[in-house]
């Protein structure tokens, strides 16, 4: 008798969804840094970089939907003043205080961009921006709030 090829496979119940709001705010923060990531290396590489988004629309030939790329216009979160480089890490667009008032980390020349923007990455999965990322979503609920 021959073995079934889904036998090879483990099959276990499906697992339950147990995201909490502090991941869901560390994965959004993450997708907007690497996209953050991806500017800094197109610039530091003298390359323009375009982000793009799906978009449903409607084909004037066929009047069927479908699914096209779209240019999706992402501001840097990065900057030049006196020839140093500074990054914010911005939430909900406003930056981060990362530390008793300071908003923005010092990265020097435009080379380190990529990896400065790394470093933050690893932070944020590994859970040291929660509080941050707290405080400005309950910054941002009181703000709704009131209007």
């Amino acid at each position: 008798m021959t073995k079934s090829i889904l036998s090879t496979l483990k099959a276990v119940s499906r697992p339950e969804k147990s995201i909490t709001p502090e991941a869901k705010r560390r994965d959004k923060l993450i997708s907007r840094l690497q996209v953050q990531r991806e500017m800094a290396t197109a610039l530091v590489n003298g390359e323009s970089y375009t982000c793009y988004k799906e978009k449903w629309q409607k084909n004037e030939e066929t009047g069927q939907q479908e699914k096209v790329k779209v240019a999706k216009k992402v501001s840097p979160w990065f900057y030049s003043r006196n020839g140093q480089y500074y990054l914010e890490v911005r939430f909900a667009n406003k930056p981060l205080e990362l530390s008793k008032g300071n908003h923005a980390i010092e990265v020097g020349d435009k080379e380190n961009l990529p990896t400065v923007i790394q470093t933050v990455i690893d932070a944020t999965a590994n859970g040291e921006l929660d509080k941050a990322l707290e405080a400005q979503s309950r910054n941002l609920s009181i703000v709704k709030s009131r209007s």
